[in-house]
């Protein structure tokens, strides 16, 4: 148990994994265990919803460009990269090319980009120490540690400029459309009212969002007849329709339909970036919220003790999103999946530079403390040996909150 603390220890100080596939190399049995399991979930993902199996590829492979942009930075800012795996725990497959691990691990829950000497605590050869992350100069540092979440804005403003450019923006379309008559015995049916009638005006007023609709018809009483203008196939039609009583509540009037005004509305690729823009910037301060928000004790123990979960305060993980995912897939197509996929970019982004280890918002946080105590040529580093409990009370934290947010995604699934 000592062995195994240590070992993790060692790996979060060095931010991936310390021994090379010459010290550690590939167990061919754990390998072939890892590799069915992966391949089984994948084709068990792909037999249940093909837009489930289309999301999780789409998370992995933001992943891996997250780490591509530790990798490109870390290279080109003159530091010595030694290993690129995506997953963590036992090697699955190696191979090395100019001096670089590259391969797969079994555990597909990240990746990880191993840089030399991150800190005061980690060990290399002193020859190598000009080529170390802690050697170079506090712009290249913060470059560095910061790209993997840069590339999740990257991919979340490509992908919604894509979307927008291409299928539109999901948002108001500027006119009601029936999407149903529920009941045949409801003022709508009685007035004629069919499936994808689009309404034009509700007692006189203009009706161009659903919000409107509804604030026509409740400022009604029940038993008054008003006059309703519908479009149907191109042609207005003129209805006159008695209101009934709402069946939640008498004293409010009641129409008889289900309708929508939203949908994914065309937009010019110039707006289209400034929507992208605006809109991955709204993403980010909700991400923030949310993590307080999920974070909360009190709302984790809520969410464990309840009957059913508040899903805005409850946890959830990659399993609860893929659901969500799925069913989006199967209701929007490719668009709606692309547009998730964007948002989750953002909030991992935005996660991901909390200022505590072992986030890489922790060694961004450890590189701005090292830059502000160097003085008069003094470089100052760091002692990491302080932070290690605090990284460590992190870690059982969020697995704490995974454990919570699976039992929580398959008891009670999002999507």
């Amino acid at each position: 148990m000592t062995n195994y603390y240590n070992k993790i220890r060692s790996e979060m100080i060095a931010s991936g994994d310390t021994e090379s596939v010459e010290q550690n190399p590939v167990n061919k049995s754990k390998a072939r265990i890892g590799g069915v399991i992966v391949i089984g979930l994948l084709v068990y993902l792909g037999i249940n919803n093909i837009w489930t199996l289309v999301f999780v590829v789409g998370l992995l492979l933001s992943i891996f460009l997250h780490e591509v942009g530790h990798f490109v930075t870390a290279r080109r800012s003159g530091m010595k990269v030694t290993q690129f795996y995506m997953g963590f725990g036992p090697r699955v497959w190696s191979t090395t090319r100019n001096g670089v691990e590259y391969g797969f691990r079994a555990i597909p829950l990240g990746a990880f980009v191993r840089i030399i000497g991150m800190n005061n605590l980690d060990e290399c050869d002193p020859a190598d120490e000009l080529h170390t992350y802690r050697a170079q100069s506090y712009p290249k540092r913060l470059l560095v540690i910061t790209a993997g979440s840069l590339m999740h804005m990257v991919i979340a403003l490509v992908l919604f400029v894509s979307v927008y450019s291409f299928s539109g923006r999901y948002a108001e379309t500027g006119s009601v459309r029936i999407l149903a008559v529920p009941a045949t015995d409801s003022p709508a049916s009685r007035a004629g009212v069919l499936k994808d009638d689009v309404v034009i005006s509700f007692g006189g007023v203009a009706a161009e969002t659903r919000s409107e609709l509804i604030l026509a018809i409740v400022s009604h009483k029940p038993g008054e007849v008003v006059p309703v203008v519908i479009s149907r196939d191109g042609r207005l039609i003129d209805l006159s329709v008695r209101l009934a009583s709402n069946p939640a509540n008498p004293d409010v009037a009641f129409f008889g339909i289900s309708s929508w005004s939203q949908d994914y509305v065309a937009v010019s690729p110039i707006a289209a970036v400034g929507l992208a823009i605006s809109d991955g910037a709204t993403i980010a301060v909700q991400s923030v919220r949310g993590v307080f928000i999920v974070l909360n004790p009190r709302n984790i123990v809520a969410s464990v003790t309840a009957d059913v979960a508040d899903p805005t305060t409850r946890a959830s993980t990659v399993v609860g999103v893929s659901q969500i995912g799925g069913e989006i897939g199967k209701q929007e197509g490719l668009k709606g999946l692309l547009v998730l996929l964007a948002g989750v970019n953002i909030f991992v982004g935005i996660f991901n530079m909390f200022p505590l280890l072992p986030f890489d918002g922790g060694h961004a946080a450890i590189a701005t403390y090292e830059r502000i105590r160097s003085r008069r040529g003094r470089v100052y580093r760091a002692d990491v040996t302080k932070m290690v409990p605090v990284a460590t009370a992190v870690i059982l934290v969020l697995g704490a909150l995974m454990v919570t947010g699976v039992y929580l995604d398959i008891t009670q699934p999002l999507g």
